[in-house]
């Protein structure tokens, strides 16, 4: 049984309803996925069950979506080969290749405590 649902805001009591977006193609570690042109980054991954953007650099553990409004860390991301981008506040865009953070996002990190 397939379930389809939405897990972005289409109908706003202050915004209104959502105009129809242009749908772009981004790339999550390596996987394809969709995102409409204007919204942030963490949104696209929310909306397509994405939840953990990075690992922290001491401990390994998983951090997600937190503060909303590029305040902290928890939300950084590799986008386009740039470590420490902040998804909440960064919008999409065409092909737009996007990684989970490991550390401070240097590439060798991710193996360094295996």
């Amino acid at each position: 049984m397939e379930h389809n649902i939405v897990k972005r805001i289409i109908k706003h009591p202050i915004l209104g309803k959502e105009e129809k977006r242009k749908k772009i193609k981004i790339i999550i570690n390596g996987k394809s996925m969709y995102a409409y042109k204007g919204e942030t980054i963490a949104a696209a991954l929310i909306a397509n069950d994405y939840r953990d953007f990075r690992y922290t650099h001491r401990f390994n553990l998983p951090r997600g979506f937190f503060c909303g409004i590029g305040q902290c860390t928890d939300c950084s991301m590799i986008v386009n080969g740039v470590p420490n981008i902040r998804t909440c506040v960064t919008r999409v865009k065409e092909g737009m290749i996007i990684e989970t953070q490991y550390g401070y996002g240097d590439k060798d990190e991710k193996n360094e405590g295996n």
